[in-house]
């Protein structure tokens, strides 16, 4: 294998046509560049391989060689339904990879498995011959995913951990975001505030539908679970068709949707009630991306790439400590606050 070159300050300055002190304050974390530039310089110095002493060090203590002599293929194993936001996963898993020369493939499982195939399907797609598995939320059905959990390869699961399941995990805090939504909405003067959302799709709704009863509970307000939109969307008409019937019967001055696909359909009802956003209802939604379909949401930013990157560095941290503990981690995120709330006028 040829010799690795030494990437410099001077290596990483000369690609942007920046000066060294330049590159070298960005990477210290200093004043005196815009945030985009200083992005732009860690992003390159990721690219290029470039590493602080300070970061030679954690890798170090964590037995993680900076520069290994072993390229490593590990894989994203996902279904139809996680495919919205695995393109997030997936983009930060290869940020993160890129500078060790790692490298990760996307596998998708078959639509509608047949019982009993899923060691040969595991077979036929190599995966038992991988460095490594990320297995993606919504995974179905659900024995595919305990078969999963059950190889004996180093595994990263990216979703909420089932309970007494023994395997690391790292997802984006989605019961803190919530969280965060109410009492965002709270402090701009909402108490009659409707959740809506699947809580039975994935572990995560559970966990959204929980953080939203906390949250409204610790301030003050009792929630009786018949006034919120919390069914299956199995049936599309009828679960339109009962968003649309406790909007107008309990009013509500703010929606808190906590499923990303759910949220248009919930922007399109209140249109079709007459209802002007945010001047006659506020809504806060949990969208995976802003898209160009909806006004600027106010929502919280869930930190998508940066478990994936995260979880990267799980991965090798695993597979140079195989006898430590498992460790459950949640990447908390921003709260935006958009075009679509406004605070209750006194």
């Amino acid at each position: 294998m040829p010799t690795r070159k030494t990437v410099t300050l001077k290596t990483i300055a000369n690609e942007l046509s920046l000066t060294v002190q330049t590159v070298n304050k960005a990477l210290k974390g200093k004043q005196g560049m815009s945030e985009a530039t200083r992005q732009l310089i860690v992003q390159t110095a990721e690219r290029l391989g470039y590493y602080t002493m300070d970061q030679i060090r954690s890798l170090r203590l964590d037995h993680i060689a900076p520069y290994p002599n072993e390229r490593l293929r590990f894989l994203l194993v996902q279904t139809a339904e996680s495919v919205s936001y695995n393109r997030l996963l997936l983009q930060g898993l290869q940020d993160r990879f890129f500078s060790f020369g790692h490298t990760i493939e996307l596998l998708m499982l078959p639509q509608n498995p047949k019982p009993g195939k899923m060691a040969e399907w595991l077979e036929e797609n190599g995966v038992l011959y991988a460095d490594g598995v990320f297995i993606a939320p919504s995974i179905v059905p659900k024995e595919w995913e305990m078969a999963l959990f059950d190889l004996p390869i180093p595994r990263i699961l990216l979703s909420f951990p089932p309970t007494g399941v023994r395997i690391d995990s790292v997802i984006w805090d989605v019961y803190e975001a919530t969280c965060q939504a109410v009492a965002y909405l709270r402090n701009q003067g909402h108490e009659r505030i409707m959740y809506v959302g699947d809580i039975q799709i994935q572990r995560g709704s559970i966990l959204r539908w929980q953080a939203f009863n906390y949250a409204m509970t610790a301030s003050g307000v009792a929630i009786t679970s018949s006034e919120h939109v919390i069914g299956s969307r199995d049936n599309q008409s009828e679960w339109r068709e009962d968003l649309s019937n406790k909007i107008t019967r309990h009013k509500p001055t703010a929606l808190l949707c906590g499923i990303d696909h759910e949220v248009p359909v919930a922007y399109e009802v209140c249109k079709e009630l007459n209802l002007n956003i945010p001047e006659d209802i506020s809504v806060v939604g949990f969208l995976n991306e802003q898209t160009d379909t909806l006004p600027l949401f106010t929502r919280p930013l869930l930190p998508i790439a940066q478990t994936g990157y995260r979880a990267a560095d799980r991965m090798l941290w695993r597979i140079a400590n195989p006898t430590l503990p498992y460790e459950h981690i949640r990447i908390q995120g921003e709260f935006h606050i958009g075009v679509t709330t406004a605070g209750i006028l006194v």
